[in-house]
């Protein structure tokens, strides 16, 4: 479903992603861990085509993300950490824009919208201006409308961020049941246990370099860690001696 091909991306003298090649397939659920600055949320953006790579190519099931961006974006659900939203619309209106910048048949758009505010818990709030809401209520409503077009693949920057741990658990099954449902999920976290709980695998970037990707089992296997859990892995790997 998603395919990077030796992608870079730099910042000046920083390179923020150093050749990053790696695959997942549909129906899985990646996770992408790193220190801070690893690269992690840039790798995230150059998938979603937020931003353009230096040099590599990315293929959104198996369409070309640089030269047919439309295309391969129709594909994608993108929800970053911190979500941009129009605060002086009311979420409806918002949800509304969002069915008429992906060409939505807005009636069908907004029963599907309807569905996922139910679930998310703003049924009843969705007529009031985005900027009264809390941080909690714009992520869910960011992911409404990350999934308001049906994305066969789900990019998340820290899920969990402003959420509540009701809120959370309600995220988690619904990566899961999306995942179950054939979606691709390609997640960024620094919470460890979420991604040890939840993702089938797991890579680990550090300097912008992807230092290992694989299965719990497999990333154990890599570093001798035994039975130890995500955290032992990332340190062994992540460490000063390790880079």
């Amino acid at each position: 479903m998603v395919a990077l091909e030796a992608v870079s991306k730099s910042y000046g003298p920083v390179k923020a992603v150093d050749g990053i090649s790696l695959q997942v397939a549909r129906g899985e659920i990646f996770g992408l861990i790193g220190p801070n600055g690893a690269g992690k949320t840039t790798t995230l953006r150059l998938m979603g085509g937020i931003i353009l790579p230096d040099s590599g190519r990315i293929f959104i099931d198996g369409i070309p993300l640089i030269t047919h961006p439309v295309a391969a974006k129709k594909l994608i659900g993108f929800i970053p950490d911190r979500p941009y939203l129009y605060e002086k619309l009311t979420g409806w209106e918002f949800l509304q824009f969002i069915a008429d910048v992906y060409r939505l048949n807005r009636p069908q758009a907004m029963k599907r919208a309807e569905f996922w505010l139910e679930m998310f818990g703003l049924d009843g709030r969705q007529h009031d201006l985005v900027e009264s809401y809390s941080h909690g209520m714009k992520q869910r409503l960011a992911i409404t409308a990350a999934l308001l077009h049906d994305p066969p693949l789900i990019i998340v920057d820290e899920p969990m961020v402003g959420l509540d741990p009701a809120g959370a658990k309600l995220v988690r099954d619904l990566l899961r049941k999306q995942a179950k449902d054939g979606k691709t999920i390609f997640l960024s976290t620094h919470t460890l246990s979420l991604a040890e709980e939840l993702c089938n695998r797991i890579g680990i970037i550090n300097h912008g370099k992807l230092m290992a990707t694989g299965t719990m089992e497999e990333l154990r296997q890599l570093v001798q860690a035994g039975e130890g859990h995500l955290e032992d892995v990332f340190f062994k790997l992540t460490t000063e001696e390790m880079v």
